[in-house]
């Protein structure tokens, strides 16, 4: 998502307070303690978010995918065409700081030229866009002097994943953005995946701390302009809650209107567990997840980003089964997978990178126009062998599962399990629970038995 190249001459000026040059002490960042995700928020029917428009067949999830903003108006057109014939609600961009604003208070008319483009193609398609802004221009870096040394403005660069020196610089330039976009913006997202241990987004220690500081900033100058936009905090991956503890350590609460995650595995367990955290802390603003997916990449790779490879056909089932799932989540208000089109790496897409349609295209168009449908069933099979019994068969993505074995309505035997990268299982019983007699059933942690699948040996 990431623009690359040079900065051009032309700027529009802000007007930006003067870079803090004094480098912020830090401390080490403390692990995240081993915790289990198979605790259970509330559930219950889903109703519409305050703010969010009612979706199709009465679900008010909001259904996205990310795209690029890309140097031609005619290639936009063609993404925001195909999100169109997604059904989609809303497309996600990156919105770099440190390009756009290479110098300070000077944001490239280029870059703000095409962004403008961008942004009419969307909303002549009735789409809304989310503007993730992240990446600090080498003028207002906390980076070490050796790393900072080798930042060139308007280019990538490691500095421009540390802290910015002046929070409030930051808070300028999205305040711009969000007053110059007001009418076709469906959220700004405050920075990408603080918590990320590779530090591509956030370097340095005390990511909570700083991220928080950031936060602090750009939620008032954003309201101070565009009130009516919602400011999304978070843009974790960490699915233990342990990050956003440390967040509301450091004040997090009252600067923002949606609690944004990007979780790739066991998507809804991690779901359930946030918000069970935010329910500790009285939080009770939604949950924008705007990043998951799987890469179709199998056979022939076996990981992409850290992700496991699936089929393209399981791709499709997991998509369109994740967005069923969803729209049932009342605290979930947005969905928006990653990504649109494949590229020479990753295999995310719902296009090839020469602009095919997979499978999964046509899933999704129909699960992003009909949200409520079911998702794909539990199956069960029993099988025997010579030490008892065997349950196999396949559920949809995203949970743990959980086997129940009973005997004249008294249970025997219960165990969690998660299915493989195609979504199958293959659970031994034990031998000392006998093989006749039994009532075997299957579902997702958390949700009654009669939502799975049951079998009699």
């Amino acid at each position: 998502m990431m623009i690359a190249g040079n900065v051009a001459a032309a700027v529009i000026v802000l007007g930006l307070p003067a870079p803090d040059a004094t480098a912020r002490a830090r401390a080490s960042l403390r692990h995240s303690p081993p915790s289990a995700l198979v605790r259970r928020a509330t559930r219950g029917t889903r109703k519409p978010h305050s703010g969010l428009s009612q979706g199709p067949h009465g679900s008010s999830l909001q259904a996205g995918v990310s795209v690029g903003v890309t140097p031609t108006e005619q290639q936009d057109a063609r993404e925001l065409a195909a999100a169109r014939a997604l059904n989609a609600h809303i497309v996600r961009i990156e919105v770099r700081w440190s390009e756009y604003e290479a110098q300070p208070g000077e944001v490239s008319s280029e870059r703000l030229s095409q962004l403008a483009a961008f942004m009419r193609a969307a909303a002549r398609r009735r789409i809304k866009v989310i503007v993730l802004s992240q990446g600090t221009p080498c003028w207002d870096s906390t980076a070490p002097v050796q790393i900072e040394a080798a930042c060139l403005p308007g280019q990538s660069s490691k500095a421009n994943a540390w802290p910015p020196a002046n929070d409030a610089a930051y808070g300028t330039f999205v305040a711009f953005i969000a007053q110059r976009f007001a009418s076709e913006l469906a959220a700004i997202e405050v920075w990408n995946e603080p918590d990320q241990a590779n530090e591509d987004y956030l370097a340095g220690p005390e990511k909570a701390a700083h991220y928080a500081e950031i936060l602090k900033a750009a939620y008032p100058a954003i309201k101070a302009v565009a009130p009516q936009i919602p400011v999304l905090a978070g843009s974790f991956i960490g699915p233990t809650g342990y990050f956003l503890r440390l967040l509301y350590e450091h004040g997090i609460q009252g600067y923002y209107d949606g609690l944004s995650v990007h979780f790739y595995t066991l998507t809804l367990a991690a779901l359930h567990v946030i918000h069970e955290v935010q329910l500790q802390h009285h939080d009770s603003k939604p949950i924008w997840l705007t990043e998951f997916g799987w890469p179709a990449c199998a056979p022939s790779e076996q990981i992409q980003q850290e992700q496991a490879c699936v089929s393209a056909r399981v791709q499709a089932e997991n998509l369109a089964s994740m967005t069923h799932e969803l729209a049932r989540l009342p605290y979930v208000a947005a969905a928006v997978f990653y990504k649109l089109q494949d590229s020479p790496e990753e295999s995310f897409g719902v296009l090839t990178e020469s602009g095919a349609r997979k499978p999964s295209f046509a899933a999704v168009a129909r699960a992003f126009a009909n949200p409520l449908a079911k998702p794909a069933p539990v199956r069960l099979q029993l099988l025997r062998s010579a030490a008892g019994l065997i349950a196999t068969g396949s559920a949809p993505v995203g949970d743990y599962m959980q086997l129940e074995a009973l005997r004249d309505g008294h249970l025997r035997y219960s165990t969690l399990f998660t299915l493989d990268r195609f979504n199958r299982y293959r659970v031994a019983l034990p031998a000392a629970i006998g093989a006749r007699g039994l009532l075997v059933r299957v579902h997702q942690y958390g949700y009654p038995p009669r939502s799975g699948a049951h079998a009699r040996a």
